[in-house]
């Protein structure tokens, strides 16, 4: 049973799904705003929150985690210079997943991911 457990493993291995998580992150920061499926968006929507937290936080430290978890210095630069500083005021709740109903094809729940403002 799985008590107790957080997190969805979204039919993918540890590695894989770190990945996925980190792109859509990427993803998000570079367009404001992502179409995903729910189960995704509901993911990454922690990850995202940490991402601009410590985009606000702003020091060498910050800099080197946000790198490590996107991969991406494109992102980390957007995340640090434009992203971050629109939120300074705001205490949490930088996104929001917005539900749009069922893909074609799979039928699979989709959803925007998306900064507020």
């Amino acid at each position: 049973m799985r008590h107790a457990r957080n997190g969805r493993k979204l039919n993918r291995d540890s590695a894989h799904r770190k990945a996925l998580l980190g792109h859509l992150v990427c993803s998000l920061i570079e367009h404001g705003r992502i179409r995903t499926t729910v189960s995704k968006a509901k993911e990454a929507r922690p990850l995202a929150e940490k991402m601009v937290t410590l985009g606000k936080r702003g020091d060498l430290a910050a800099r080197r985690q946000a790198l490590a978890r996107l991969r991406s210095k494109e992102a980390v630069h957007t995340l640090f210079s434009d992203i971050a500083p629109r939120f300074a005021e705001r205490q949490g709740g930088y996104t929001r997943v917005v539900r749009l109903g069922p893909r074609n094809g799979d039928a699979a729940e989709m959803a925007y991911l998306e900064f507020v403002e």
